[in-house]
């Protein structure tokens, strides 16, 4: 069985449609039209056009696409900042809030329409009026973890050691180096995002397919059989040979 997965988007809807372009390419040549798209969140934030993609991932699994789409602590972060005024992200340091510049919370709000961007109350006031509700409800109801046998689909990854229904929701939108400095088979690949590199890296256990698309990088896409991956490019599928 075939499956795709996309990295995080944070907001890049230009990037979105030329990678979906690149893989309705791959199935066409390689007649899986049917094979699943797993995006793996971290929809929004920092780049220019968040409710886009938003809209353009809603629409599509509303038509009917095979589509899945995760949540990312990033999606977490824009609809607890709507929805629960007093919660503070225990993934985020002391000092930083959702508009933080480092966060990337504003470019989200701008692109709704909030314009008062210089106090909490009253941007989280505007946003809520602002952001569509189908929005809001989307992100909420989007799965933490995937499971299709040969992989498993998180944003950010597992708890090393911990059995798979005891994952926390805080792991699996936001562990790190506890995670990716484990050499351990997994029993699945890990397919995940989260933490940003040049490339998409496959680590044997584990795939990173978060390629920096929020830092100015490509949006990856890769097609997946069994534990083998290809990143699929313009002029077809390239081998991620595992490190």
């Amino acid at each position: 069985m075939q499956v795709y997965a996309i990295g995080d988007i944070h907001g890049h809807l230009d990037l979105l449609q030329a990678v979906h372009d690149l893989i309705a390419r791959d199935r066409a040549a390689n007649a899986c039209m049917d094979a699943p798209i797993i995006h793996i969140g971290d929809l929004v934030d920092r780049g220019p056009d968040s409710p886009g993609v938003l809209r353009y991932l809603r629409d599509g699994i509303a038509r009917g696409e095979n589509w899945q789409v995760l949540m990312g602590n990033h999606d977490r972060l824009l609809l607890n900042f709507i929805r629960m005024p007093e919660w503070h992200d225990p993934g985020l340091r002391s000092g930083l809030d959702y508009l933080h510049p480092a966060i990337g919370g504003r470019a989200t709000l701008q692109s709704y329409g909030v314009t008062a961007l210089h106090d909490v109350d009253m941007a989280r006031a505007e946003a809520a009026a602002l952001v569509p509700q189908a929005d809001l409800d989307f992100i909420a109801s989007r799965p933490r973890m995937i499971d299709m046998g040969a992989q498993l689909f998180v944003h950010a990854g597992l708890r090393p050691g911990v059995p798979l229904d005891q994952q926390s929701e805080h792991d699996l939108l936001w562990i790190r180096d506890p995670f990716l400095l484990d050499r351990r088979d997994h029993g699945p690949l890990v397919v995940h995002g989260h933490t940003a590199l040049p490339r998409a890296c496959h680590y044997r256990n584990r795939l990173n397919i978060d390629s920096s698309a929020a830092y100015g990088g490509p949006l990856s896409a890769v097609v997946l059989e069994e534990r083998k991956a290809w990143l699929l490019t313009p002029q077809g599928r390239a081998e991620l040979v595992p490190a």
